[in-house]
């Protein structure tokens, strides 16, 4: 390699260095470490009632919910959002415990430009993070204090399928599922 070649290599990448590290400094803007995750007004950890009175304000939907078969303290529930913040139909669909909610999912098909406002709306507010890749999927994630927000995406027969996930460890770490007795192997 020629010496002369390796200078100015070395001169281009010291010029852009203090570049690349403006642009990884937060800006005044951005919120600290700690702030707590939240996408569109859900957040990991909201009891049942505010993601209720958060669903009914966004378009008139109502969230339906149940308790689940296999555990009494668990309850699903279901709703389907058409929020013009969302860019278009979104299925929300959480899994609450003891009435806090452990997971909290939206999803559904979207164009080019709700999967970018998405993404910017992550990004603008809890910094770059680099897409992992598997398979046909992408995912970001952003973890806070024990809770997590997941954008995850593909394409399948030609529609972009996308979601956020909003999962609170904590809850699930202090549940305790009721045991199962009887379901299979007899005893």
């Amino acid at each position: 390699m020629n010496a002369r070649f390796v200078v100015r290599l070395l001169s281009a990448a010291l010029w852009l260095l203090p570049v690349a590290l403006a642009a990884q400094t937060p800006t005044s803007d951005a919120p600290p470490a700690d702030a707590p995750l939240t996408f569109l007004g859900f957040h990991p950890g909201a009891p049942l009632a505010e993601v209720s009175a958060r669903v009914d304000s966004m378009d008139g939907a109502r969230l339906r919910c149940g308790r689940s078969r296999l555990d009494a303290q668990v309850t699903e529930c279901r709703a389907l959002l058409s929020d013009p913040d969302l860019g278009g139909p979104v299925e929300l669909w959480l899994s609450a415990i003891d009435s806090v909610t452990g997971v909290l999912t939206l999803a559904g098909s979207v164009g080019a430009d709700q999967l970018d406002h998405w993404r910017h709306l992550l990004e603008s507010r809890y910094g770059r993070v680099g897409a992992k890749v598997q398979g046909t999927q992408w995912m970001m994630q952003w973890v806070r204090q024990g809770r997590m927000i997941r954008l995850t995406w593909r394409v399948q027969r030609g529609e972009r399928l996308a979601s956020v996930s909003l999962v609170d460890g904590r809850v699930l770490d202090a549940w305790h599922p009721a045991r199962v007795i009887g379901t299979r192997g007899g005893r």
